[in-house]
């Protein structure tokens, strides 16, 4: 299993979440919307610049900036 930042996930693939490195607020925000360990997640757009990216997170469309989401470490969905 090749373990990746969700930041650097390729678009359209359908991700497990493994691991969340955030602390605090964040953490908890990500739990609040759905990003937990053990969740699937779709990364659905990437912006023109690369920052934030949008992710389909339990039927919801959610955005995330690359800096939060180099904290959420992700494996392919085979």
């Amino acid at each position: 299993m090749n373990v990746i930042p969700l930041s650097d996930a390729p678009q359209g693939e359908v991700l497990y979440v493994n691991e969340i490195h955030s602390k605090g607020a964040i953490r908890r925000r990500f739990q609040d919307i759905g990003i937990t360990e053990g969740t699937n997640i779709v990364s659905v757009i990437k912006s023109p610049l690369g920052d934030p990216c949008a992710y389909l997170v339990c039927g919801s469309l959610i955005a995330i900036r690359n800096n939060d989401a180099k904290n959420i470490l992700v494996s392919l969905r085979r």
